[in-house]
Parts: C-alpha cells; structure tokens; sequence
C-alpha cells in the first residue's frame, strides 16, 4: 500500500503510553480534524471519553474541561493517565472514511495496530479496553477470540503474551445509552482493572 494513496487517512499521533501502564485503551480512529479540541485522543469536543473519566476519578464530569479554550485540558488529560498507568491507542493505522463523517460504521480500516509489537514493547501492559464494536473486533481477531459483549472480559494471548480484553461502550453521543450508564460501564471495568 502506498502512503499517499487517494482516499486514505494515516494516524495522526503515537501512542501514549507512560511507564508502567497497565491498561491500553483502544478506540478505532481520531474524527476529521475540524472536530479536534486538541491533537490527542478523544478530541470531539461532543465525545463524552473525558467526561467520563471526569466523573469517575474527579467526581466531576468537566474536571478535564477548560472552558477558557473550549477544549479539553490536554495537559491534565495526560497527567492522569500517567498517575492511573493508562494507555491510549487506536485500533487502525490508516483508515478511508466512505463518508464525510467519523462514525466508525463508515470506517473501512486500511491498515490495523500491531498489538503484537506494542505489547511487546510494553510488557507492563496486562489488559486492553475497547470503546467501540468495531475497535473490539481488531482486537478480538488479533487475540483469535470471539468479540465479547460490553462488560464481559476475555481472556486471550496476543504475540504469545496473556491479556484480558474488556470492551466497553463507545463514548460517542451517538452511541444510544444514557451519559450515567457509560459512566457506570466504565466505573466498573477501571475498578476491576485498576483496583
């Protein structure tokens, strides 16, 4: 495949992954850069992920906000994951959006992560979280297991290394659950994963 050919997205960013990360989240591919709040996952300024997160570890939904810039606050955003030991990645490397949007539906995956080789080197990594049915089916393929319902962890190996995958709803608003049950989703999987 060649990199500039018509049609074809490649990941704007590298992984994050502080030391010691315990967990990698995994969604599938960042939206057209005219919905980025800033140049790191999870960027729409309508995705709930940070709020979430926000709630969860902050008790407040809009702890990782800046209203001052109508953004997230990319700074405390990677503060936390580090002190959490969380990872964040994306599932395709390079992606053609059949249409003017960023719904996954509508996201042919041109060319998957390398699990093998990120776990490979970060052997701390124990777990993998997918936000997203279509993250979760890489994923799934990879590990050679069934793609598992949300909440319901697997187990699985990757390159000859042992990991749990744990799917998890997409934080996308046009995701059809309530902001609440998200946020009780993935309370659940952080507390399990993380202790």
């Amino acid at each position: 495949m060649e990199e500039n050919e018509i049609g074809i997205e490649r990941h704007p960013w590298p992984a994050f992954v502080p030391d010691g990360a315990r967990v990698l989240v995994l969604g599938t591919f960042p939206p057209k850069r005219s919905r980025w709040s800033m140049d790191f996952f999870y960027p729409n300024r309508i995705n709930d992920f940070w709020r979430i997160c926000g709630a969860i570890f902050f008790g407040n939904r809009d702890a990782l906000w800046d209203a001052s810039v109508g953004g997230f606050d990319l700074a405390s955003i990677q503060r936390f994951l580090t002190e959490r030991g969380i990872a964040m990645w994306d599932t395709a490397m390079a992606v053609r959006r059949l249409r003017d949007n960023a719904s996954d539906k509508f996201l042919e995956i041109v060319e998957e992560i390398d699990l093998a080789g990120v776990l490979a080197v970060h052997p701390s990594i124990a777990s993998v979280v997918t936000t997203g049915e279509k993250a979760t089916g890489v994923v799934a393929s990879q590990m050679g297991v069934s793609v598992p319902g949300i909440g319901v962890p697997v187990r699985g190996a990757v390159g000859g290394r042992e990991l749990t995958l744990w799917r998890v709803p997409s934080s996308s608003r046009a995701y059809p659950l309530a902001f609440d049950k998200k946020v009780a989703a993935y309370r659940e999987m952080f507390e399990r994963l993380l202790g």
